[in-house]
């Protein structure tokens, strides 16, 4: 255990992904109470439409992907708040359509390569000294708002017509909340890669909420899970040369499993 922390790059990446542990578990409990999980999914198929861009245009991948992922949340909480639209369907039109938008991007531009293959999977040797800058500094920031809010976003995420009545800015937090979820997909796309992300914000929340302990406990329980996830996903993604992304994603799945299993009735 201790001989892979003599590498650089497993060094970087333990930083990056307890970090996007810590972000994606919070940020997830707003989420799954809001019943909009799907949106996770959605905002990283976004995400890789700007890392299709960067790739083919010789940017930053993944500073692309933080610009689309967050213009793509805004658009989707503007056609939920401003049109007679059902949530799931615009989730379900912009996740099929980013995704089509990505492909055809990458097959134009000729980018279809192992680097692509990192972002789609994730990958612990693609995370780069820059990578955990900008995971640190921009996920600082979105930690900070969720922290801040945290009260509020609980409000609404339980009843957002009470909260409108109570006097809380909805409006301006609902789109505060999908720009942090934004933000914190598209850094995480280099550890887990942007196809399973989404599990990792929606499934420690579903397996914490299985032991009815309250908001606060089940956030602290949804965080270990994440953080547990993580480390030992990407300690079997070292030993045996898998994407980290699908370790991380298959080691959550069976803490659900566990968690489903102990509070059966």
């Amino acid at each position: 255990m201790i001989e892979m922390f003599s590498y650089e790059f497993m060094q970087r990446a333990f930083i990056a992904g307890v970090f996007i542990a810590i972000l994606a578990s919070l940020s997830g409990t707003f989420v799954v109470l809001r019943r909009y999980s799907l949106i996770s999914e959605t905002l990283a198929h976004s995400a890789l439409v700007g890392v299709a861009v960067g790739l083919v245009a010789g940017y930053n991948p993944l500073w692309v992907a933080v610009v689309v992922a967050i213009a793509s949340a805004w658009l989707i909480e503007y056609l939920r708040s401003s049109f007679e639209l059902y949530s799931d369907a615009i989730l379900a039109i912009l996740l099929s359509g980013s995704l089509a938008l990505a492909v055809i991007i990458v097959s134009l531009g000729g980018a279809f390569n192992n680097s692509l293959f990192s972002y789609l999977f994730g990958s612990i040797l693609s995370v780069s000294d820059s990578d955990v800058i900008t995971i640190i500094i921009f996920g600082s920031i979105s930690l900070l708002f969720l922290l801040l809010f945290s009260k509020e976003l609980y409000f609404i995420a339980y009843d957002e017509e009470v909260a409108k009545t109570s006097g809380i800015k909805v409006k301006f937090l609902n789109f505060l909340l999908v720009t942090v979820v934004a933000i914190i997909i598209a850094l995480s796309i280099r550890v887990v890669g942007s196809l399973l992300i989404g599990a990792l914000m929606v499934i420690p929340t579903v397996a914490a909420l299985q032991y009815r302990v309250g908001f606060r406990n089940t956030m602290l329980i949804s965080l270990f899970f994440a953080l547990f996830s993580v480390i030992f996903g990407m300690s079997l993604s070292y030993y045996y040369s898998l994407p980290s992304g699908a370790t991380i994603v298959l080691s959550v799945i069976v803490v659900f499993v566990i968690s489903l299993i102990i509070n059966k009735k």
